[in-house]
């Protein structure tokens, strides 16, 4: 009688280390996505003995409990708050003869609103009861008002706007030479129309 053929048996001792290696392996290649906060350039303090802020220079606005929109004290509807702002930023009140003429912007110049988007600063004031929607409706018609003045220079200048050529730079694809042309022109048209929104949270 013939003898039972063994059945080859797998060696299973390795298999932890290749579970390892593979966990580091997925570990290491995998890029994790982290939430992005809301980008901010903080103007210095009106407290402050070297900023010496002229009033005009300031959009007050501010969002009460009952999630009411202020600017200036005055009641508006947040669809109207972009245009507010543009027209304040874009302003260029500072006359011909000063230091701080605008030769870029075609607002009015009113010598009773800012003097040039260097020198604009939006003041953005909420409660804490605040409603986080309305919040954030305020913060994207701001970002928006800004877009779009930095879109107009940005054609006016490169023909293509500036939120593509944020896209493009941002993109991981994107040769390196071409990074660095777009992160020069992106500077350039953020040096025209600075994002200078300053926040304060009221108790």
């Amino acid at each position: 009688m013939s003898k039972r053929e063994e059945v080859p048996k797998v060696n299973a001792g390795s298999m932890a280390d290749i579970a390892f290696l593979l966990l580091i392996f997925f570990l290491v290649t995998t890029s994790i996505e982290t939430d992005k906060g809301i980008d901010r350039i903080m103007p210095p303090l009106i407290e402050s003995p070297e900023a010496k802020i002229k009033e005009r220079n300031i959009l007050r606005i501010e969002v009460n409990d009952r999630d009411e929109l202020l600017v200036e004290e005055n009641l508006v509807e947040i669809k109207d708050l972009k245009k507010i702002a543009i027209d304040f930023l874009d302003n260029g009140g500072a006359t011909r003869e000063t230091e701080g003429f605008c030769d870029y912007c075609r607002g009015d110049r009113d010598l009773t609103s800012s003097d040039n988007p260097s020198k604009a600063i939006v003041s953005l004031t909420f409660k804490r009861e605040t409603g986080y929607g309305t919040y954030i409706t305020v913060q994207n018609e701001l970002v928006a008002a800004y877009n779009q003045l930095r879109n107009r220079e940005s054609q006016r200048l490169f023909k293509e706007n500036y939120s593509t050529m944020v896209e493009q730079y941002e993109y991981p694809g994107t040769p390196l030479e071409v990074k660095e042309k777009l992160k020069e022109r992106i500077k350039h048209i953020q040096n025209l129309f600075p994002q200078k929104i300053a926040e304060v949270k009221i108790e």
